[in-house]
């Protein structure tokens, strides 16, 4: 089947109520940011010139509404997104440190996005992309736990690569045994996967880098890892026989960490559809690991994620 989209994403869509100053009667304001790992990582690649479209649902609310139409703006494909005119939208309160690192509050029990059925996951829509990119919080709960291992079966059916990102948030799970084998489950349908190094600890047990992905190597042949360290930069590991390090961007001006992941993760996926995971080597990786360093670093110094993504003028401004 032809290849409509070059990445299909399925999983939550919700609003990130970040703080944005205080009120004149000395309360934190929260503005109402729209979110979601799997949309952010989709907003980034269409700034990159690909194109996308999302497997999900919100609540048939202001919320959801508002959120299916920041996607029509940003040109993601909303056709497998539906409106639940039972459960709310999803809810994050994001709480940000002096450092920029943040701390979530999530009104999920339940939300909209843990709502999606398998029966209506649209299988042509999986046939007609290139990639299938998924998380762990649409393997939370049922029905949606359901309805993304329907969507890769229709990815392994028809042939399509299959990339992950653990995206691990503990307050999402009613015990973290649960999460720690779904994040395996994950690893195991993967072509490619990015982690940051806290999530690589939490499966594995090791602190050490190197150690914690041959643990993995050693029970899945995922091609393509990529391991990140925050402010210290990423690290890729390619095959059996290929790692590189690149630092970080450490920006003066940092507000906030959200979306740094997701913007690393989509820059990744964009460098596989443009490259492929064939003959890779340490200076096409350090080009990547480069390329997306400079966008996550770009993204820390602003509010939000989804409607803010850097373009490819202000990365390689960076670059250079």
């Amino acid at each position: 089947m032809e290849k409509v989209y070059d990445v299909t994403a399925i999983g939550e869509l919700l609003i990130d109520f970040t703080e944005n100053g205080v009120s004149f009667q000395g309360n934190p304001l929260l503005e109402a940011n729209p979110g979601g790992a799997p949309c952010n990582v989709l907003a980034m690649l269409n700034n990159l010139g690909k194109k996308t479209s999302f497997i999900g649902k919100v609540g048939d609310d202001q919320f959801g509404r508002t959120l299916k139409d920041t996607l029509v703006e940003l040109g993601i494909g909303t056709d497998n997104l539906l409106l639940d005119k039972v459960v709310h939208t999803t809810l994050a309160f994001v709480h940000t440190a002096a450092d920029g690192d943040r701390d979530f509050s999530f009104y999920r029990k339940p939300g909209a996005d843990m709502m999606l059925t398998a029966e209506e996951v649209q299988e042509e829509l999986i046939a007609q992309s290139r990639i299938l990119h998924f998380g762990t919080l649409s393997l939370t709960d049922e029905p949606v736990r359901s309805a993304t291992k329907r969507v890769l079966e229709y990815a392994e059916k028809h042939e399509v690569m299959v990339t992950f990102d653990p995206n691990l948030r503990p307050p999402l799970w009613n015990n973290l045994q649960d999460a720690k084998e779904q994040i395996w489950f994950g690893l195991s349908k993967c072509s490619a996967v990015k982690m940051s190094e806290e999530e690589l600890e939490f499966i594995t047990g090791e602190r050490s880098l190197d150690r914690g992905v041959e643990a993995v190597r050693n029970r899945f042949d995922i091609p393509l890892i990529c391991i990140t360290m925050g402010k210290k930069g990423s690290r890729a590991y390619y095959r059996d026989h290929i790692s590189v390090e690149k630092a970080g961007f450490v920006q003066p001006n940092t507000i906030e960490t959200t979306g740094a992941g997701d913007t690393f993760c989509a820059s990744m996926l964009n460098y596989i559809l443009d490259h492929g995971l064939e003959n890779l080597t340490e200076q096409s990786l350090m080009e990547m690991l480069t390329f997306a360093n400079a966008a996550a670093s770009i993204i820390t110094t602003r509010k939000g994620a989804l409607r803010v993504m850097p373009t490819v003028e202000e990365i390689k401004a960076l670059i250079d």
